[in-house]
């Protein structure tokens, strides 16, 4: 059996294809709900809310800070705007390689190799994404948070029906993104699935040694073949041709011919 690094086939066409369609709907589910939470349409209002509830620091920390002549404290990543462009960028970046992988898949030079270190950073990208929205927040020690609320707790401990609106919203991209967290992990399997050394490699290699012989053998050099005919010498010709008495009529009356003749 001889590995090739390159040269490799993807096990499952038909799981390629089920992954994209899937990849796909979860996309385009992911530029709209990124595209709604862009730049700060419900973040701070959320942050607000679980100070009121008890949850978390307060977003008023900014402003006294300033009020102060103080440095503004660092905010957790949870609720910063850094996130939100974060998974608006991630969002677009999925929909253009999905588009690329869609036709190397199709053109036939999408190779796992090639795709390892893709599929190895997508997961890592949606991790990161998925860590950043239930993240902590240690910015108020009286109101320490190991996972935002919005994501812990149900949407109806807030009384306002707008912010239960809000973190619905964010509750949908939360699960939207670990969907998706899921679908990069079973690229990133069959990926590793293909790398995995299998009786392919062999089958391969010999359709290969076959279609690599000289075309002195052509079709013919596999056994049971026309090669067996034609390694048979030929009959030799002997330049005799048969008479009968028709033929001998024949060539007379050719033979006196005018235009014979006068050739």
């Amino acid at each position: 059996m001889a590995y090739r690094i390159f040269k490799r086939k993807w096990p499952s066409s038909a799981a390629m294809w089920i992954m994209m369609i899937v990849e796909l709907a979860l996309t385009v589910t992911l530029l709209i709900l990124t595209a709604l939470a862009q730049p700060d349409t419900y973040r701070t209002k959320l942050w607000k809310a679980g100070y009121e509830l008890g949850f978390n620091s307060s977003p008023a920390v900014i402003l006294y800070a300033h009020a102060n002549g103080k440095t503004p404290p660092t905010i957790p990543f949870v609720w910063s705007r850094t996130l939100t462009d974060y998974n608006v960028a991630i969002a677009i970046i999925s929909l253009f390689f999905l588009i690329t992988k869609l036709i190397g898949f199709i053109m036939d030079f999408w190779l796992p190799i090639i795709v390892l270190p893709i599929n190895i950073a997508f997961v890592a990208l949606y991790a990161a994404s998925l860590g950043g929205q239930a993240g902590p927040d240690y910015l108020d020690p009286n109101h320490p948070s190991r996972v935002a609320w919005y994501v812990a707790k149900p949407c109806s401990v807030a009384a306002n029906r707008q912010i239960q609106s809000y973190c619905t919203s964010a509750k949908g991209t939360f699960a939207a993104f670990a969907l998706m967290f899921v679908v990069t992990l079973v690229n990133l399997g069959l990926n590793i699935w293909a790398m995995v050394p299998n009786e392919r490699d062999k089958r391969d290699w010999d359709s290969d040694d076959e279609d690599d012989e000289p075309l002195s053998a052509g079709a013919g050099g596999r056994k049971g073949s026309s090669w067996e005919l034609r390694s048979i010498p030929p009959t030799p010709r002997t330049g005799l041709m048969p008479f009968t008495p028709r033929t001998t009529a024949f060539n007379t009356l050719d033979s006196k011919n005018p235009a014979h003749m006068y050739q």
